[in-house]
């Protein structure tokens, strides 16, 4: 591409580094001549533009003769007056050729010139200063064979005058398949006149024509392409099907002032494209409506209003059918499409669909892409709506605020292959919806409101995939979604490139890429949270046994610090409250006052007051004495501070490695409930 480039000399070799080139741009460089142009050599040229220069020769060199894969050479708007014998002579025998001559002042071809030519196209936009010139030059263009043929002007630069009903007549001695007419200034009224030399053409374009009708058509009996595109039609024309006998394809867009839908009666028609037009149509569809039961595609598309009322009977040949960007009413009664068995291509994006009904799309048993974007759903939650879809391919629900998809919305969808799902209010999406998605490929979450998928259910995906794009969601990057973030480190081939995937949360990670989430630092955390909750319950464990076995320890501390020191007392005596008068009667006077006199330690007389009892049981009982004098009763078995006691004596007796415990018998006691209540056999 060089444009724009004032090029002032192109050496001889200027291109040989080039010799599989296959596109070769040179407008507006200053070019005068193409014979002096050093583009021989290459043979492998398909596309050729020289636009915009000075070149006033259309001769052109011999060296084309050699490019016979060329398909395009540009010429528009340079200085080519005159097309003459010979000119044309190198490419005589490329059939496969467009020559593009817009905005040259063409005004003389010489006739026959161009007989045994065909090209593919011959544009001739803007390139005579007169309906006069052009006349003169059509005629001149007798024995051409060309596909498709394009005259007329520039809606801003208006050159023709008006037509006169035999400014054509030029073009019926030019073998012509399809024709184009842009912007031409006005037609003459005589329709017949005018078009009689396009009669045996196949498609035909007429591109901002002023007329408001078309009337007085003569035949055109292999016409079966019909474009009207942005004409001055305010209500459809009328065309008879006796002048269209082989019409199966009719375009009529972009007319602003094209408001009414009116009847047609053009019962081969296959194709109908009324878009972007400002139609209302207030009772759709029928094959009344269009005047044929063989119509397979439809396009209503960017319109005004449509309203359902006839539910397309007679319209049960519709392949495709698009309505998007238009207000649709009714759109709810059941059942819409019951009819339409073979409709394959349904677009009802934009809408203001609002879907209520899980029947909805009964009857379209073999749609194949269904798009319905920018709609919205009940609840914004998307139900298993399309379990009659089995044979569908793709799948188009952005836009449509919703915040919830069931796991059962997809169960049907086994030949599902494109699911995009994005600019939607998702805060999950549980992998597991795509399970019964046998053949999916392209999967697209992005712009929803995900802060992770569950790590869990990953597998879930299918493996048939190829494409899926997570961009533009709030990812909260924290160990908890660890699972997820290696996944996709490691399906990274999957992601879209081009809008990386950021995380929101927490504030130090907003906007860095999630492939930089550090998985190792997550499991030194779990590592040291791990350590904490052990050493949380060693220590919990430990305080238990502590409180459990305070006075055990108590006694072993005791034990230690004392030794084998003296001992204050010959023995600590346990027995119950309720048998104070024995122990003082019987106990206290036979071995305090008898010879040798023991001095025993009681807890009435002997304890420290203001300590803890349990702690003077322990220093001042166990630890100053030498034995453990046990008084066993009724009431002892009863007590629960006697089995302290005794059960603290026990560990005592372990610590001290000797037998200190005496065991008097106060009561015959149950030989069970001994061993019950002290374990004492």
């Amino acid at each position: 591409i060089l444009t724009g480039n004032p090029i002032q000399s192109l050496g001889l070799r200027a291109f040989y580094g080039l010799p599989k080139l296959q596109k070769l741009v040179v407008v507006e460089t200053n070019l005068v001549s193409l014979e002096d142009f050093p583009i021989g050599h290459l043979v492998t040229l398909q596309e050729l533009y020289l636009g915009h220069n000075f070149i006033s020769s259309l001769q052109l060199p011999s060296y084309f003769a050699s490019f016979s894969s060329l398909q395009h050479l540009d010429l528009h708007l340079n200085q080519i007056k005159n097309i003459s014998d010979g000119d044309l002579e190198p490419i005589k025998l490329n059939s496969n050729l467009t020559l593009d001559l817009s905005q040259n002042p063409i005004q003389y071809i010489q006739p026959g010139i161009l007989k045994g030519i065909h090209l593919s196209g011959l544009i001739l936009r803007g390139s005579f200063h007169s309906s006069t010139i052009m006349d003169a030059c059509l005629k001149g263009m007798t024995g051409l064979q060309v596909d498709k043929l394009v005259l007329g002007d520039y809606k801003n630069e208006i050159r023709l005058g008006s037509f006169e009903s035999n400014t054509l007549d030029g073009l019926c001695e030019v073998d012509i398949s399809e024709f184009w007419m842009v912007a031409p200034s006005e037609f003459p009224s005589d329709s017949n006149g005018f078009f009689k030399c396009l009669v045996n053409i196949s498609i035909f374009h007429l591109v901002m024509a002023p007329i408001e009708e078309l009337t007085n058509l003569p035949t055109f009996p292999k016409l079966f392409s019909l474009v009207l595109t942005e004409c001055n039609f305010d209500i459809l024309p009328i065309l008879p099907s006796t002048s269209l006998p082989s019409l199966k394809e009719l375009r009529i867009t972009r007319h602003k002032d094209l408001t009414t839908l009116s009847n047609l009666e053009l019962p081969n028609l296959e194709l109908l494209d009324l878009s972007q037009n400002s139609l209302t149509v207030l009772s759709c569809c029928s094959d009344n409506t269009f005047g044929t039961t063989k119509l397979k595609y439809l396009n209503l598309s960017y319109n005004a209003h449509i309203k359902f009322s006839k539910n397309f009977m007679g319209l049960e040949n519709l392949e495709s059918l698009d309505l998007q960007h238009c207000k649709l009413k009714d759109q709810n009664n059941l059942p819409l499409f019951f009819s339409l068995t073979n409709l394959q291509y349904l677009d009802i994006s934009y809408t203001d669909t609002h879907v209520k009904s899980k029947h909805m799309f009964t009857g379209l048993s073999n749609l194949r892409h269904l798009k319905m974007a920018g709609n919205s759903f009940q609840d914004n939650i998307l139900h298993d709506i399309f379990k009659n879809l089995s044979e569908l391919v793709s799948l188009n629900i952005s836009y449509c605020h919703l915040e919830r998809v069931l796991q059962e919305a997809m169960e049907s969808l086994h030949q599902l292959q494109v699911l995009d799902i994005s600019h939607n209010n998702l805060q999950t999406f549980d992998p597991l919806i795509c399970m019964p998605l046998w053949n999916l490929q392209v999967l697209n979450c992005s712009f929803n409101s995900l802060t992770a998928l569950d790590g869990q259910n990953l597998e879930a995906l299918p493996g048939t995939l190829v494409s899926i794009d997570l961009s533009g969601n709030p990812f909260d990057c924290v160990c908890d979604h660890q699972i997820f973030f290696q996944w996709v480190k490691e399906h990274i081939h999957l992601l879209n490139r081009s809008n990386p995937m950021t995380c929101q949360n927490p504030s130090h990670m907003k906007d860095v890429s999630v492939l930089l989430f550090d998985n190792i630092t997550c499991q030194m955390k779990n590592t040291i949270i791990a350590m904490s909750v052990l050493g949380i319950m060693v220590v919990i464990l430990v305080l238990a046994l502590v409180y459990k076995f305070y006075f055990h320890l108590m006694l072993l501390v005791g034990c230690k610090k004392i030794g084998g020191g003296e001992s204050t007392y010959d023995a600590f005596v346990i027995y119950s409250s309720q048998d104070e008068e024995w122990v003082r009667k019987e106990l206290v006077k036979n071995l305090e006052e008898g010879v040798p006199s023991f001095q025993l330690c009681l807890h009435y007389r002997d304890f420290i007051p203001g300590v803890a009892i349990a702690a003077n049981i322990i220093q001042e009982g166990f630890h100053k004495s030498r034995k453990v004098i046990v008084v066993i009763s009724k009431h002892f078995i009863q007590s629960r501070w006697c089995k302290f006691e005794y059960e603290i004596a026990q560990t005592w007796q372990f610590l001290s490695s000797q037998a200190g415990i005496i065991f008097i018998m106060l009561q015959k006691v149950e030989k069970s409930l001994l061993r019950q209540q002290v374990e004492l056999y």
